[in-house]
């Protein structure tokens, strides 16, 4: 039997016979104050959407409709988002999203690594009528379809297969390093090398993991039992399982790809430049990231707010966007915005200048600003008359700013003032 897959699609048999399990329990230190009181995957992206709702949207989209969301720092805003945005699956037809926390429960801890976060809840894996698991990152930004993947798994006859993609080598040691032969088997896996050169491909890139796993549920079961009975485990995928499980298992890659045969869109935005970079080029003519892909919709909570209203001032200067991402119940007063990203719910009075900047929800921008190149966090409420992105010197003693110039503004900032 086929089900619908909204929109059009159909589920196919290894769709349904797959579970996901989504990774979202990382700190993810390297965004510095925007994951201070969040937790990464819970991070505002693209005007109205979560990192996370990437990931889970490529599941439903691609019928993996049984998921589980290891959640772990700072969830608690997490978990109100996934509550929000996907309790409308249906359980009597075996859809779920189910949370599942760190809870001290197997290993008697938190989560120590990605496997450790699998073990720890073993018993729902080997409880669940399933064939295959999909493992995923929680905090990528990608559209990927994850039929292909699953069906070269099955017809490969591979034990792993590993998502992977080209990535210049200079940023080879953020990523797990893939080495395979010509018909893709992987012959060796190092995670995050501190010299990557010795890997790369004819192209001069390295191959990397996109942290994207498909497993037979059997030999994930018999990898996890083996790396939890190992004392020097660390209990992580790409450290510990996947390279032991090179002796003694088929591990395959699957390089994701768009319809064109070229590298597929995927960004790890794990830190300030990377989530700005990845950003901003949405609010390009022609942005990498389709988020208006009717095929391939990304799913989210969204507030029930009013339309944007763009207004004229007191003195009849008219507010102007271009170039700009505007999400719902945005209000501004006779501003000039360009080049940026703003959130639901951001007002910006008379006068401001907003350039190539991204503001997230809730943002209150005074009279006569100007905020160039910069990242303000939610909440925030930005006084009459402040310059920010003018003054480097300026703004480094002010606020957090990266070594290309981009000024985090966050409440406790603002609060120092």
């Amino acid at each position: 039997m086929r089900l619908i897959n909204p929109p059009g699609r159909y589920i196919d048999e290894v769709a349904r016979n797959t579970i996901a399990y989504v990774l979202a329990g990382g700190k993810g230190t390297r965004l510095g104050n925007l994951t201070r009181v969040r937790a990464k995957p819970a991070t505002p992206f693209g005007g109205k959407y979560r990192i996370i709702d990437f990931t889970l949207s490529n599941c439903i989209n691609s019928g993996v409709r049984r998921i589980g969301v290891m959640t772990q720092y700072n969830a608690i805003g997490l978990v109100q988002h996934i509550q929000r945005t996907w309790s409308h699956l249906v359980s009597e037809m075996g859809e779920f999203v189910n949370l599942l926390p760190a809870h001290l429960g197997t290993s008697n801890s938190w989560y120590t690594g990605t496997a450790d976060a699998i073990w720890q809840n073993i018993k729902m894996l080997e409880m669940v009528n399933t064939e295959y698991v999909l493992i995923l990152a929680g905090d990528h930004v990608y559209s990927m379809d994850y039929l292909p993947m699953l069906h070269a798994h099955v017809e490969r006859g591979a034990d792993v297969s590993v998502g992977c993609v080209e990535v210049p080598q200079r940023l080879g040691h953020q990523f797990g390093v893939i080495q395979c032969d010509d018909q893709g088997t992987i012959t060796q896996f190092i995670e995050k090398p501190s010299d990557p050169s010795p890997y790369a491909q004819p192209s001069g890139n390295v191959l990397a993991s996109m942290g994207i796993y498909v497993f037979s549920k059997q030999v994930l079961l018999d990898l996890l039992h083996a790396d939890h009975a190992d004392e020097n485990s660390s209990h992580d995928f790409g450290n510990d399982i996947l390279p032991k499980a090179l002796s003694s298992h088929k591990l395959v890659t699957y390089h994701y790809e768009d319809e064109h045969g070229n590298p597929g869109y995927w960004r790890d935005v794990g830190t300030i430049e990377a989530y700005y970079d990845a950003s901003m080029d949405l609010v390009t003519a022609i942005p990498q990231l389709n988020l208006y892909d009717a095929n391939w919709p990304i799913w989210t909570y969204q507030e029930h707010l009013p339309p944007v209203k763009l207004s004229h001032d007191s003195c009849g200067h008219h507010a102007c966007a271009k170039d700009s991402l505007i999400s719902a119940g945005c209000v501004f007063i006779g501003s000039q915005i360009s080049r940026s990203l703003c959130c639901y719910n951001v007002r910006i009075e008379a006068g401001s200048e907003v350039h190539q900047s991204i503001l997230l929800p809730d943002v209150r921008v005074g009279n006569n600003c100007s905020i160039h190149h910069a990242i303000v966090d939610e909440g925030c409420v930005i006084p009459d008359n402040t310059e920010i992105g003018e003054d480097a010197e300026l703004d480094a003693q002010r606020f957090a700013i990266t070594e290309n110039g981009v000024v985090v503004v966050t409440r406790e900032h603002l609060a120092q003032l």
